[in-house]
């Protein structure tokens, strides 16, 4: 499947005329906030006009699609809206209005059918991005929303009116209302890069500093030397920070990077006593581990890094096993066979999961027993990076709920509203994502509505 729509599935705008385009609401962002943003007001006969810096819009949605898309989860209200933990007060209103059973609903509208997945998490019927971006670009179009590709916004001139830069020479916009849907700060090829975070802070809008969200990490070598080192000693009495030694041995990384850890545990308690513990696969990386189990522990795993310089979680490879058992197992006499064939045929230990204990434990390690038996049920894994921001598939930070109204217009900016993941907030993959980037959205352009209808009041 194309990543981006084609040329003529891009709606254009007319050429602009010399001087300023004065329209009664700009968006700026062609994400999924945005376009539900456009969609609201178009609904209501409100003229719109939506700018996007891409020559196409919806692209990291249709990334997103890639694998099949996920656009939201069918579990109730009450533990959906928990999985935005810190930011549930802030999302429950807006969620409550729009949630999962809402988010079907739309996209039936569309013509798009949806089933649920065997996790609960929600899924087109045909798996893919680019029929419901398509059908929603149409119907949209047909609402008269007025489409400019490879428009940047710049941020604003002195008289108020936004500011872009454009194939033809910078635009100057004047709108009454402005809904900013501009994304976090990963995958900025795809148009998310976070560079409107000093236009709004200039602006006196609160906006904590962005970070990676459902992010992979680097692990802390295992045959790094323990303690501290004569350099490291040094380098901190020049005020330097040491840094640790990432990733896995050239041995592990030449025979299993890119392999997945299947059914497998991953445990976490961070130094607030903040826990997590839950069964799913991972994969390991060059320099440490991503996927979907780290990911949804990716927040807690974080912050403790933040905090502390570093975070061990316990791995257990064997999740449907005691540890009992597996020590009874490991001890059971083995005869002429090798240690990986006796861990094969026991316990069914192999490949990755062999490799991770020999990683850990090395040759003395492995023949002991209890050791062993230990690092199959509880293996620390200690981490000491999050991989770069453009990596992560989201991120946390952006505006603060704070510095906004409840219908998400900005206090410092009468008339400018904010929706998507440009907020500050973070939720874990499993349709939370979108679901909420759509559900702001929706709020940003019910504002906006309210606001032109105010000032047409007065």
């Amino acid at each position: 499947m194309s990543h981006t729509l084609s040329p003529s599935d891009s709606p254009v705008a007319p050429a602009l005329s010399a001087g300023t385009l004065r329209c009664d609401v700009a968006i700026v962002g062609g994400g999924p906030a945005g376009l539900m943003a456009a969609e609201v007001l178009a609904q209501a006969g409100v003229a719109v006009h939506l700018f996007d810096a891409m020559p196409s819009v919806g692209r990291k949605f249709l990334l997103a699609g890639k694998g099949g898309l996920n656009l939201t989860h069918s579990e109730p209200h009450a533990p959906f809206v928990s999985r935005y933990a810190e930011r549930q007060p802030q999302l429950e209103p807006l969620l409550q209005e729009f949630g999962g059973p809402e988010v079907r609903a739309w996209a039936q509208g569309l013509g798009v059918e949806t089933f649920v997945g065997t996790s609960g998490r929600v899924f087109p019927a045909d798996m893919k991005a680019a029929p419901l971006l398509r059908a929603w670009l149409q119907r949209l179009r047909g609402q008269g929303v007025v489409f400019h590709m490879r428009h940047r916004w710049l941020g604003w001139s002195d008289d108020g009116a936004l500011r872009f830069a454009a194939p033809a020479g910078e635009v100057p916009v004047a709108a009454k209302s402005v809904v900013l849907a501009l994304g976090g700060g990963s995958w900025a090829r795809l148009g998310s890069d976070g560079a409107w975070v000093p236009l709004l802070a200039q602006r006196g809008v609160a906006v904590a500093p962005l970070r990676p969200s459902n992010c992979g990490f680097d692990v802390l070598r295992a045959d790094a030397p323990a303690g501290e080192t004569r350099r490291a000693f040094l380098q901190e009495l020049i005020g330097r920070t040491p840094v640790p030694a990432v990733g896995w041995t050239p041995h592990f990384v030449e025979r299993f990077a890119g392999q997945p850890f299947k059914t497998v545990a991953l445990a976490f308690t961070d130094s607030q006593g903040r826990t997590f513990s839950r069964r799913g696969e991972f994969v390991a990386t060059a320099t440490g581990v991503e996927g979907s189990l780290v990911y949804a522990a990716s927040h807690l795993l974080r912050d403790e890094i933040e905090a502390h310089g570093h975070a061990t979680f316990h791995l257990d490879l064997l999740p449907d096993h005691t540890p009992e058992r597996v020590l009874v197992e490991v001890r059971h006499p083995r005869g002429s066979r090798s240690l990986s064939s006796h861990l094969k045929s026991r316990l069914g230990l192999d490949g990755i999961k062999a490799g991770i204990l020999y990683e850990h434990l090395g040759k003395d390690g492995m023949n002991d027993p209890v050791a062993l038996a230990h690092a199959i049920k509880a293996l620390p894994i200690t981490v000491v990076a999050t991989r770069p921001i453009d990596e992560a598939i989201s991120t946390a930070g952006g505006v603060a709920f704070e510095a906004l109204d409840t219908h998400l217009m900005a206090h410092a900016l009468p008339g400018v509203f904010c929706a998507g993941e440009m907020l500050d907030w973070e939720a874990p993959t499993g349709g939370y994502l979108l679901t909420a980037s759509l559900a702001s959205g929706r709020v940003a352009g019910l504002g906006a509505l309210h606001w032109l209808r105010q000032a047409a009041g007065a």
